[in-house]
C-alpha cells in the first residue's frame, strides 16, 4: 500500500507539474507572441508616422517652393507694371506686324546704343520699336525732332497705357 501510495503520489505529481510547466510554457510563449505582436504592431505605427512626417515635410517644403514663385512672378509683374508707367511715352523708330522683322530692328537700334524695347500695341497685332521712353510726354515730345531730323524721319509718340 505504501508503495501504492507513492506511485500515486508521483503520478499526480507528474501529471500536475507537467502540466503546470505546460500551462506556463504556453503562457511564456503566448507573452512572446503577444509581444512580438505588440511589438510589430509599434514598428509599424512608428513606419507609418515617418511616412506622414516625411509626406508633411515634402507637402510644406512644396508650398514653400510655390510661394517663393509666387513672391518672384508679383515682383516680376509688379516691376513690369512700374516700368510700363515710368516710362509711359516712347519715340516709336518702328511699327512691323512680323514679330521677326521688329526683333531685326530692335537689334539695329539697340547696335546703335539706343536703350530699344518692343512694345506691342494696344488692340492690334503690331509690335513697336521703341528707340527711348520717357516718363512724360512733354519729354518725348521734347526729343521728337532730334528722331526725326538725325535717326528715322517717320519717328513719332507712342503712348502706352
Amino acid at each position: 500500500m505504501k508503495y501504492l501510495f507513492s506511485a500515486t503520489f508521483i503520478i499526480l505529481s507528474l501529471v500536475l507539474f507537467s502540466s503546470c510547466q505546460q500551462i506556463q510554457i504556453n503562457d511564456l510563449f503566448g507573452k512572446k507572441k503577444k509581444a512580438a505582436a505588440v511589438a510589430a504592431a509599434l514598428q509599424q505605427q512608428t513606419r507609418q508616422q515617418d511616412s506622414i512626417r516625411v509626406a508633411d515635410s515634402l507637402r510644406r517644403a512644396q508650398d514653400a517652393l510655390l510661394a517663393r514663385e509666387q513672391a518672384r512672378q508679383d515682383s516680376i509683374r509688379y516691376a513690369e507694371e512700374t516700368a510700363r508707367t515710368a516710362s509711359r511715352y516712347h519715340v516709336i523708330v518702328g511699327s512691323f506686324y512680323t514679330p521677326e522683322y521688329a526683333r531685326n530692328w530692335l537689334e539695329v537700334f539697340r547696335g546703335q546704343g539706343y536703350n530699344a524695347q518692343i512694345l506691342q500695341m494696344r488692340g492690334s497685332r503690331f509690335e513697336l520699336v521703341s528707340a527711348e521712353s520717357f516718363s512724360d510726354l512733354r519729354s518725348a515730345f521734347n526729343k521728337l525732332p532730334d528722331y526725326q531730323l538725325n535717326v528715322m524721319p517717320e519717328a513719332w509718340v507712342y503712348v502706352n497705357e
